[in-house]
C-alpha cells in the first residue's frame, strides 16, 4: 500500500488494527524513516518506546505495543527511549524544550505553576507554543501524561504500589509512590480504609481505565481523556477513598460486557454503577440511560426530559461531568443544530460509538 494512502486511512481514527500492527512491525525492522509521525511502539521487556527508526536491537513482535502518538506511548506507562529520543523532531529540540523535559524526567509526580518556569528562566507561554508545535501537545499535557503514566503502569501490572519492585530505570520506588498517591491516594494503612479497584482495559477505541469495588463501577473513562486526572481525585475524596491496583467482580462483568459491546453482540450492560455527583447531575445521568441505542438527542430536548427547559447549559456541564463512559451513554447527546458537540474521549471516537450503536440496531 502507498504509504501516503496508508496514513489517511490509520490516522483517522486512533485504533490500531492487527494488520497495522503487523505493517508497522516490519516497519520499525525496516527502520523505515517514511513512518516517522505515523507510530510509536513501546517495548514491553524495557519500558521505552521508540520511533520507527530507532537503531536499538529491534524486539520480538509480541514485546511491542504501537500508538499513534507519544502521549498515548507515556500514558501507558512508557518512556522515552534515550538512543532514538522520540520527544525530538528530526532537527535539534531548542534548549527551552531541553531544560524542561530533564526537569520533569527529575520529578515526574510535579504539578508546574507559573513560578516553575520563572525559576528555570523559561516564559511559560513560550514553553506551551514550542511544545505545542513539537509534540502536538501543550507542556502541562506533557508533563501530566507522564506523572500519569507512573501511575497507569502500577494499574496496568495490578501490582500495589507499596510492594512494587523497579527492575530499570531512573525512577526511584518513593518517586513512583509518590506519584501513584498524589494521584490515586495514599496506600491504605487501616483495615478499615475504604478501598477502591483500578483496571486497565484495552478496547477497539483505545485503553480505558476502571474503578471498581465489590458494589460496583465507579469511573470508567478512556485514558487519555482530558482531565482524568482530576476526576480521579475528585472520587477518592467525595469517597475518603484510597484506589489501588486490581480487580474485582465487578470489573471481570465488565471486561465481558465491553467485549461484547465493540464485537457488535450486545449493547445492554448489566454492570452494576455507582453514580457519585450532585442530585441534579445523577438526574442527568439517569435520564441519558433512557436514550436508545442507535438515536441520538439533543442537550435541549435533554433538558426537557427532566422537565428544566432552560437549563441546557447546565445540562450539558452534568453531561460533560459524566465519569462513567459508554455505560452511561453521553456521547448520545449532540448540538440542536446536528452537529456532535463536545465529548471528553475526543469526537473521533463520539462519532464511532454513535455509528457503532446504529449499525448494531441496524442489524438487528
Amino acid at each position: 500500500m502507498d504509504i501516503i494512502a496508508f496514513k489517511k486511512t490509520t490516522l483517522a481514527l486512533n485504533v490500531i488494527s492487527k494488520n497495522d500492527k503487523k505493517i508497522y512491525y516490519q516497519a520499525l525492522l525496516d527502520k523505515n524513516s517514511e513512518f516517522e509521525g505515523t507510530f510509536f511502539v513501546g517495548v514491553k521487556t524495557t519500558g521505552v518506546f521508540c520511533r520507527p527508526t530507532c537503531p536499538a536491537r529491534k524486539p520480538k513482535f509480541i514485546n511491542c505495543e504501537f500508538f499513534k502518538s507519544a502521549k498515548e506511548a507515556m500514558l501507558a506507562s512508557y518512556r522515552a527511549c534515550q538512543r532514538c529520543q522520540p520527544l525530538s523532531h528530526p532537527n535539534q529540540v531548542s534548549p527551552a524544550i531541553k531544560k524542561l523535559v530533564e526537569a520533569v524526567e527529575a520529578d515526574p509526580e510535579k504539578r508546574w505553576k507559573d513560578k516553575d518556569f520563572a525559576k528555570l528562566s523559561i516564559d511559560a507561554s513560550t514553553a506551551r507554543r514550542q511544545f505545542k508545535k513539537r509534540f502536538s501537545m501543550t507542556f502541562v499535557e506533557y508533563a501530566r501524561a507522564r506523572r500519569m503514566g507512573l501511575a497507569m503502569k502500577h494499574i496496568r501490572k495490578g501490582n500495589l504500589v507499596i510492594d512494587a519492585q523497579l527492575s530499570s530505570g531512573y525512577e526511584s520506588g518513593s518517586g513512583f509512590r509518590d506519584a501513584f498517591s498524589k494521584i490515586m491516594g495514599a496506600a491504605p494503612t487501616k483495615s478499615d480504609c475504604r478501598i477502591l479497584n483500578a483496571t486497565w482495559l484495552d478496547t477497539e477505541l483505545g485503553p480505558m481505565v476502571s474503578i471498581t469495588d465489590n458494589q460496583g463501577l465507579y469511573l470508567l473513562e478512556f485514558v487519555d481523556r482530558r482531565g482524568l486526572e482530576l476526576e480521579v481525585e475528585r472520587l477518592r475524596k467525595r469517597l475518603s477513598a484510597a484506589i489501588i491496583p486490581g480487580e474485582t467482580h465487578i470489573t471481570k462483568q465488565l471486561k465481558i460486557e465491553l467485549e461484547q459491546y465493540f464485537l457488535g453482540e450486545n449493547i445492554i450492560f448489566k454492570t452494576p454503577i455507582n453514580l457519585v455527583g450532585t442530585p441534579f447531575q445523577k438526574q442527568v445521568w439517569k435520564t441519558l440511560q433512557d436514550i436508545p441505542a442507535g438515536e441520538t438527542l439533543s442537550y435541549a430536548d435533554l433538558a426537557k426530559c427532566i422537565n428544566k427547559p432552560t437549563a441546557c447549559r447546565a445540562v450539558a456541564q452534568a453531561n460533560g461531568a459524566n465519569q462513567i463512559s459508554i455505560i452511561i451513554p453521553c456521547h448520545r447527546v449532540i448540538n440542536s443544530n446536528g452537529d456532535l458537540g463536545g465529548y471528553g474521549g475526543g469526537i473521533i471516537r463520539k462519532q464511532w460509538l454513535i455509528n457503532h450503536e446504529k449499525n448494531i440496531t441496524l442489524s438487528k
